[in-house]
């Protein structure tokens, strides 16, 4: 059974989203004590979490940051703040997709259901250690880490499905319609200013392990993963 996190303080909201979530066969388990969301969340070790931005003490920005030096869960942004800025921030800060309040139902389940099964379904990226590499760049798509001459870093989800996708097409376009479909598949709700922030964390991951101009914009037609990169010392 998956295991959802809330980490929300309308009270009545929260009452409500158990209600959906646990008709559809989720276990559900909501913050207790705003000063200890970390620990809660180590205790519980969800599958998902739904986070606010506006909080108790921290807002969900920084607890966003916390949970990510801890898990690559699926972290879905739940908030009243409409603003483009919110959502690149969300996203920036380790979030993998942003929904504005107030929120039909059935679209956050459909989010839900399509990040697990992203995360840990049928479409997840475990199969059997799987690696690609491109001119010494090693993608482990099991693991969601990159390595480069002995140096690694992680991954979140999104970011090594859009790399796998690149990374296994190299030297091809890779059209910004067929990132979406392979990325989200309720793509018809998902922001375009969404993969722009995702391709825009890529390369800073990218650029952590000193490689530039890997990942190309082809402008009107989308992206190409370049295997003769410039090496920055």
């Amino acid at each position: 059974m998956f295991k959802i996190f809330i980490i929300e303080d309308d009270k009545q909201l929260v009452s409500l989203l158990e209600e959906h979530l646990n008709k559809f066969g989720y276990d559900v388990k909501t913050v207790e004590n705003f000063d200890a969301v970390r620990s809660q969340f180590e205790q519980y070790e969800p599958h998902l979490v739904l986070l606010d931005v506006n909080l108790p003490k921290y807002d969900g920005y920084y607890w966003c940051r916390q949970i990510r030096n801890l898990s690559t869960c699926p972290i879905v942004f739940i908030s009243a703040r409409d603003s483009k800025m919110d959502q690149v921030m969300a996203l920036e800060n380790g979030g993998d997709d942003y929904i504005t309040k107030p929120f039909d139902f059935e679209i956050v389940i459909a989010k839900i259901n399509s990040h697990l099964r992203r995360a840990y379904g049928s479409y997840a990226t475990s199969q059997n250690g799987r690696t690609i590499t491109v001119g010494g760049l090693k993608l482990d798509v099991e693991r969601m880490i990159l390595t480069f001459n002995d140096e690694n870093i992680e991954l979140s989800h999104t970011e090594a499905k859009i790399l796998d996708e690149l990374m296994k097409k190299s030297e091809r376009v890779v059209s910004r319609d067929r990132l979406l479909e392979k990325i989200w598949d309720d793509q018809a709700f998902v922001d375009d200013n969404t993969l722009n922030v995702y391709i825009t964390r890529v390369r800073k991951k990218l650029d952590a392990l000193h490689i530039s101009n890997a990942l190309q914009t082809i402008r009107g037609q989308g992206y190409r993963f370049n295997s003769n990169w410039g090496h920055d010392e």
